[in-house]
């Protein structure tokens, strides 16, 4: 999170989703994930393969799969599974089709100039969203302490949960209690959208994963967007306390 001259208790934070939304992994989790269940419970017969995981929680994914092969969920074996995808996933994530989505970076660089105060919502462990965001440079645009603005899988299985996270470590780091009108979740999917209004949170729709535009505004988003390229006027806009506008 930025250093400031205005009083944390007055800034409002940017949360990130990061798959779909920052950058696309070309396939690295899965790949990962499939390799390390594979290994641990033998042929799981394509069940990661048929799930559609965009937005679900690394903690989510498991226990579907779990559910598909018909094994119980084991809070002890999800935790030893994640721990293995992290390791597989260093090596994963230089495959092919790995991309910094468009406008992320120039965004990115455009907010740290400004002292906006940035963060992490994601359905990624903590270690694999930096990870994903490393390969393309972009860890470095957000803070990894212990007292930084962020909510990963390790925060929960269902993504209102992390939600709920982000706005308890808002409230903390800010010094003041952070209100829905003080978080604004950016992401690609409907849960994204759907985790942030079960918080009354704001909810920006990026159409840069595998949803459109008329489904992230199906879905409640308040603004949407079809890439981040260009946005940093209307979230720094936003950052110091007007409305939240968007292309569509």
């Amino acid at each position: 999170m930025p250093s400031s001259t205005e009083p944390r208790g007055a800034q409002r934070v940017l949360l990130f989703d990061v798959d779909g939304t920052l950058v696309h992994a070309g396939g690295a989790g899965r790949r990962a994930l499939g390799r390390v269940m594979s290994a641990e419970l033998g042929a799981i017969d394509g069940a990661l393969t048929g799930l559609r995981l965009d937005g679900m929680t690394d903690r989510l994914i498991v226990r579907e799969v779990l559910v598909a092969i018909g094994r119980p969920f084991d809070a002890a074996l999800c935790d030893r599974l994640l721990a293995a995808y992290v390791e597989v996933l260093k090596e994963e994530i230089h495959g092919p089709g790995y991309a910094v989505l468009p406008g992320v970076e120039d965004l990115l660089e455009e907010l740290a100039r400004a002292g906006a105060a940035v963060g992490l919502c994601t359905g990624n462990v903590s270690v694999g969203a930096r990870i994903k965001l490393a390969r393309g440079g972009l860890d470095r645009f957000f803070d990894w302490g212990p007292r930084a603005v962020a909510a990963f899988a390790d925060d929960g299985e269902a993504r209102e949960l992390l939600v709920r996270a982000a706005l308890d470590r808002a409230s903390l780091w800010r010094g003041a209690p952070a209100g829905p009108g003080d978080v604004l979740v950016i992401g690609d999917t409907p849960r994204d959208v759907s985790a942030a209004r079960a918080h009354g949170v704001l909810a920006l729709g990026v159409a840069t994963g595998r949803y459109g535009v008329e489904e992230l505004r199906a879905a409640g988003a308040h603004s949407v967007r079809l890439t981040l390229e260009g946005a940093a006027p209307a979230l720094l806009a936003w950052a110091e306390g007007r409305g939240l506008r968007g292309e569509t």
